[in-house]
């Protein structure tokens, strides 16, 4: 891809931009939080700075006095109140991303009480063994319910989200020490309790994400790559979203990407290369492709593919600062670190430590 190209791209998913500054699926389709913030991110690699500042501007609006957003906005209306917890973490990466790039203090300022609830929503979240429990039922006339079960891959986009959060922290002078220890616990559930977590091994983001979110690094991120390659990855295609469908999804390619980008994997070129089929007239891109019928489907151009392409070439180009932040080279924080400078250990196996505990 050009720089041209890159701006084009941009350039579709502010199209569909919906005037509020949400940025919905496709046109028409439901906003949920955590792809919005993925497409504010790439409005800010692509140049659409009015498009992410509207973007942004919505998050602080719309977020709910429990740190929350509604799963699903269709137009402005809420289609469904309850919320996940990683769709509120996730404006912890898109806001310190921003930062990286624009270094405008004034945002920074503004939208930091936004991050603060979220994370403290997430961090009260986490379960006894560490992960973060998938979502909550809001009511606003009543107690919320959780659901005390826990995704590996939300959880993986947390621990990204949380070393964020914390960076933020130290950026504002206001340090979150729950949140750090909440994210060493929650990378050592990650590493060594995978089997906690629910079992969505058909799904892809169950395999790269604990790479991708930071969790996993060095030969156990090697091995991990290594042990479904070949279930997920089609030659010349891109990657399965579900191992049994025969449909390659561009999100979860460009994911992949990053992923390999992250841990030093030269195949992140070639397989962005590779879903460059699903590239659309103006710059749009399909969400996926069946084969060996050989059609697009959904039969639609998504903000969410279009970011994650956006996302994945800055990675492999270095060309913004904050390809860093998505690779998790420049957040700026280890909780590896945090948790030996605290004197945990593998053998604590973090079962019913809270936060406070330490």
């Amino acid at each position: 891809m050009t720089p041209d190209q890159v701006a084009e791209t941009a350039a579709s998913i502010a199209a569909m931009q919906e005037p509020d500054g949400a940025i919905p699926w496709t046109t028409g389709e439901h906003t949920d939080a955590w792809n919005h913030v993925e497409g504010a991110m790439a409005l800010v690699v692509g140049g659409e700075l009015a498009a992410a500042e509207a973007a942004y501007d919505w998050c602080a609006r719309t977020q709910r006095p429990d740190g929350s957003w509604p799963m699903k906005i269709v137009q402005g209306r809420i289609d469904d109140s309850s919320t996940e917890s990683n769709m509120a973490a996730y404006i912890a990466v898109g806001v310190l991303h921003h930062w990286r790039i624009r270094q405008d203090r004034a945002f920074l300022q503004r939208m930091w009480p936004v991050v603060r609830r979220a994370l403290d929503l997430v961090v009260d979240l986490q379960l006894p063994f560490g992960g973060i429990a998938w979502s909550r039922e809001w009511d606003a006339n009543g107690p919320a319910t959780i659901n005390r079960e826990a995704l590996l891959a939300g959880s993986s986009s947390i621990h990204q989200a949380l070393r964020c959060g914390v960076a933020l922290a130290e950026l504002v002078g206001e340090p979150q020490p729950e949140w750090e220890l909440a994210g060493g616990r929650l990378g050592h559930a990650l590493r060594e309790h995978r089997d906690q977590f629910l079992d969505k091994s058909t799904f892809s983001m169950d395999w790269y994400y604990p790479v991708l979110g930071g969790a996993v690094r060095g030969a156990a991120a090697d091995t991990m790559i290594a042990s479904e390659w070949d279930t997920f990855v089609v030659d010349g295609l891109g990657i399965r979203c579900v191992s049994t469908n025969p449909w390659v999804t561009g999100a979860e390619t460009c994911e992949l990407v990053m992923a390999l980008k992250a841990v030093g994997d030269p195949r992140a070129e070639q397989l962005f290369a590779d879903m460059q089929h699903l590239r659309g007239d103006g710059g749009a891109y399909w969400t996926g492709f069946v084969f060996p019928e050989n059609v697009n489907w959904p039969a639609e151009h998504t903000t969410y593919t279009a970011a994650a392409v956006i996302l994945a070439w800055d990675v492999l180009t270095g060309t913004t600062p904050g390809a860093g932040v998505m690779t998790g080279h420049e957040i700026g924080v280890d909780f590896g670190e945090i948790m030996l400078e605290c004197g945990c250990s593998s053998s604590d196996r973090f079962a019913g430590i809270s936060p406070g505990t330490h």
